[in-house]
């Protein structure tokens, strides 16, 4: 085309047309339609829970078939066998594979401290302090760390992994469709109820987990996802051919009202253990930091201590599948159950202690079931006209033990009823799982991951959402540059700069810039004040302070202890060097409307 000839009109233009955006363009308009859908419409964020099952079941079924295949491999036991249940294990691998899996671990955490990674956060930390939020790449980690830990036979089960992997990649996907906090908080419980409903079977019991223990609370808004997810995960999981962690048990006979009283008693038995098992895992963690070791080798140290407790049972290792559809069923002497327990508790707390990753799930489970079958064969022995069925204790047992370390009653009353199909145990179970739950509750407070949390200076009980609390800072909330008035200025002066109404309060500061006190506007006007005198004479308040990491209860418990209405927000204590003020009002304020935008998320409004 010649520089004379004309520009040719585009196609577009000439019909009068719009331009077909470019792909990229109509990819981003696209995915901007669906984040809104999502936020709008519950339906669709059902959508994404089924989606966020599918990718836990997926996950489970990966994981659970990858340690199997490392027992396999490392121990030489047959595919279908599970570890706990061989007869006898080689010494040397015994040995040797813990610790490996310990060196490996503790190499990890090595390179974790000196790139000063911040430790992972877990599902209930994300949910009741930072909204859901995770990260995808941490909950990888702490998956393939928990995978070695199980694979190399420490005593320690995968579920925490499981549910680490499936609040994670639900979190990432909530990050994706920039959900709310609240719609983010029910997602990650849904990718947690996916990994417990697919490793179990269980849709009912993976969605009462994250009612109980991730979310916090059962509500209308987070029945459908959760549920969702739950079951998503578990067909997902039954179509990859993955084995979910059966608990099989023998008929039952009838439950007898006489029986209730014996198995709520046997719930607070157990329970206690589960007590001294939570406080004598630190006194296990303190001996491996009294010992001087370098912590990324105390995990081999306690492989190598895991590995020689199998010398003596093979039952000890890994989190002990095998084991319990292996005791269950067989009739074996109360010293030999009371060993059995008090090995495999020990094999827990030193892998745990020395730094192996995973949980207690699944062996508060066993652990729980043989205390239930030591009980009812005292039962049997000493008071046989009870006529109590053995299993009955076993699945009291089991359950209790598990609700005093792991939590959730009824997350494991609804685990014995899809176990066992029978209703009548199932409401004694229950009432073993309230009585277990409430005596932890008054007698220690917390579970085992709230106990850990504890530990290290968090004081949450539960996954309930305070993190938009502890996000309501003092120095969010406080005015900042109020005004101010040196100590040594005169009440005349003081008139002249702020007359009444320009403001309710000032500052007073001595002559190197710190908080002297506070004088209220009015009391410089009232009769019988002299012009000449300094306001240092009016000042009130001198150590009724507030600091801005302060959050928003604290802040308010400070008003009602010093019963003013203005606080004075200083640097630190130390220094006091003045960075604004806060009312109780607005605080007051402040706080009722995000309480109330919190309890209409639990109705979903």
């Amino acid at each position: 085309m010649s520089a004379e000839d004309p520009p040719r009109a585009d196609p577009g233009e000439a019909s009068g047309l719009p331009l077909p955006l470019p792909f990229a363009e109509q990819a981003r308009t696209g995915w901007a339609r669906v984040r809104a859908l999502v936020r709008t419409r519950e339906v669709f964020l059902v959508v994404v829970a089924l989606l966020v099952g599918v990718a836990a079941g997926v996950l489970v079924t990966i994981m659970s078939q990858a340690s199997q295949l490392a027992h396999v491999i490392l121990y030489g036991i047959p595919l279908d066998q599970r570890l706990s249940a061989s007869a006898v294990v080689s010494p040397v691998v015994a040995l040797t594979a813990p610790l490996a899996g310990g060196l490996i671990l503790g190499g990890m955490e090595w390179l974790r401290r000196s790139r000063k990674v911040p430790a992972a956060v877990d599902p209930i930390e994300a949910n009741a302090l930072r909204g859901g939020q995770m990260s995808l790449r941490d909950s990888f980690v702490v998956a393939l760390q928990t995978l070695i830990s199980n694979g190399c036979g420490a005593s320690v089960g995968l579920e925490a992994g499981y549910t680490q992997i499936g609040a994670g990649v639900a979190s990432r996907f909530g990050a994706a469709m920039r959900l709310r906090r609240g719609d983010l908080r029910i997602l990650v419980g849904a990718g947690a109820a996916g990994a417990i409903a697919a490793a179990f079977g269980a849709p009912l019991t993976g969605a009462f987990y994250a009612f109980e223990l991730i979310i916090g609370v059962y509500s209308v808004a987070s029945v459908a996802p959760v549920m969702a997810a739950a079951i998503a995960a578990v067909l997902t999981t039954q179509l990859m051919g993955g084995a979910p962690y059966g608990i099989q048990v023998a008929s039952l006979f009838a439950v007898r009202p006489s029986h209730f009283p014996i198995i709520v008693l046997l719930g607070i038995v157990v329970a206690s253990i589960g007590i001294a098992v939570m406080r004598s895992m630190v006194l296990v963690e303190r001996g491996f930091e009294l010992s001087r070791l370098p912590y990324w080798l105390r995990p081999a140290v306690g492989g190598v201590i895991v590995g020689s407790l199998a010398l003596i049972t093979p039952q000890v290792l890994a989190a002990g599948h095998g084991a319990m559809q292996l005791d269950l069923p067989i009739s074996m002497p109360m010293a030999s159950l009371a060993m059995l327990i008090a090995l495999k508790l020990f094999a827990s707390m030193v892998s745990l202690g020395s730094g192996f990753r995973g949980g207690l799930f699944f062996a508060s489970l066993f652990v729980g079931a043989l205390c239930g079958k030591l009980f009812g064969q005292a039962l049997g022995q000493f008071f046989p006209s009870l006529d109590l069925d053995p299993t009955i204790c076993v699945l009291a047992g089991m359950g209790t033990l598990a609700v005093a370390i792991v939590g959730g009653p009824l997350t494991m009353t609804f685990l014995v009823l899809e176990t066992t199909g029978d209703f009548a145990i199932t409401g004694a179970v229950l009432a073993a799982c309230v009585a277990a739950s409430l005596y932890v509750r008054e007698m220690f407070g917390y579970s085992f991951s709230t106990w850990r949390l504890h530990l290290r200076g968090e004081t949450i009980r539960s996954a309930h959402d305070v993190g938009w609390m502890r996000q309501m800072t003092v120095g969010r909330l406080m005015r900042r540059e109020p005004p101010s008035i040196s100590v040594e200025t005169t009440i005349g002066e003081f008139r002249r700069r702020y007359p009444l109404g320009s403001t309710h309060a000032v500052v007073v500061t001595d002559e190197h810039g710190r908080y002297a006190g506070l004088l209220n506007t009015p009391e410089a006007f009232a009769e019988g004040i002299e012009a000449e005198a300094s306001v240092r004479t009016l000042c009130t308040q001198p150590t009724a302070l507030l600091t801005p990491e302060l959050n928003v209860k604290e802040a308010m418990t400070a008003f009602d202890r010093t019963e003013t209405e203005t606080l004075v927000v200083v640097d630190n204590l130390n220094e006091r060097r003045v960075l604004g003020l806060l009312t109780e009002k607005y605080a007051t304020r402040r706080y009722a409307e995000e309480l109330d935008k919190a309890n209409r998320g639990l109705i979903g409004d």
